[in-house]
């Protein structure tokens, strides 16, 4: 079986400062591709150059909206995001978004720089990742001014409701370690109701690790974990997941040898 990590992030520290075995370890459970999601243009150039160096990693680049005030100083950002977003093997623009539960830039902020970045990729055809946190509703009125936009919600962690508006969009929904050791049933159940041609698998390394290995260091292998929890959530052969979930990964983002 096959498996693929459509988002970590091997550029950080924990992870880099021994990322080869990082990477041998995942080949070695059947984690043979990963994509590698910026949260900075800084660390976006990381991921480039990761992927530039290591086969079975992709990139994406983007700017988190966390890093929303950073992103608006810089004059040169949009066309600094926009080159990136041509070089060999960037598979998407992300990640971005808006996260208004810890709010470390202001609302305002975050919403032009989600525009911005839209605006910038657009013209790329690359799916986006979107990092959605209490702030469906203005994310999607924001969305909604857009066309032609396909990609993924990150970490999805929300109910049937903001599941069916997304999948109403055509996004994919992407899950990860927060499904094993959550006890919000909505989100339980939302994952139970994930169109299995939408669903894509994830670890947000090096955070999230699953059941049983919270407080550890999360790694690519790991999104072996989180497939087998699922398959048994969705009572669903670990086989139809992991064959259902490495062929839509791999059309979304182009993930091809």
């Amino acid at each position: 079986m096959e498996f693929i990590d459509t988002h970590c992030h091997l550029q950080f520290e924990k992870l880099s400062d021994n990322l080869e075995n990082v990477i041998e370890r995942a080949i070695n459970i059947g984690v043979k591709r990963m994509v590698c999601v910026g949260t900075s243009l800084d660390d976006s150039r990381r991921c480039v150059e990761i992927a530039s160096k290591v086969d079975g990693v992709w990139a994406a680049a983007g700017s988190h909206p966390h890093e929303a005030e950073h992103f608006l100083k810089k004059k040169t950002a949009v066309n600094d995001l926009q080159e990136m977003l041509k070089k060999p093997k960037i598979v998407a623009a992300g990640e971005l978004g808006l996260d208004f539960y810890k709010n470390y830039a202001p609302k305002l902020e975050q919403e032009k720089s989600l525009r911005l970045q839209i605006e910038a990729a657009l013209p790329s055809g690359l799916p986006f990742i979107f990092h959605i946190r209490d702030a469906w509703s203005d994310f999607w009125r924001i969305y909604d001014e857009y066309k032609n936009i396909r990609g993924v919600v990150h970490s999805f962690s929300s109910g049937t409701k903001q599941l069916d508006a997304a999948l109403s969009r055509g996004l994919h929904i992407g899950l990860n370690g927060i499904m094993t050791f959550t006890y919000d049933e909505a989100q339980l159940e939302a994952a139970r109701q994930v169109p299995l041609d939408k669903l894509v698998l994830e670890t947000d390394a090096p955070f999230l690790a699953p059941q049983p290995y919270r407080g550890q260091v999360c790694e690519p292998k790991h999104v072996v974990d989180t497939a087998g929890f699922l398959a048994k959530l969705r009572d669903q052969p670990l086989e139809e997941i992991s064959k259902a979930t490495t062929s839509n990964a791999i059309n979304l983002f182009k993930l091809h040898d």
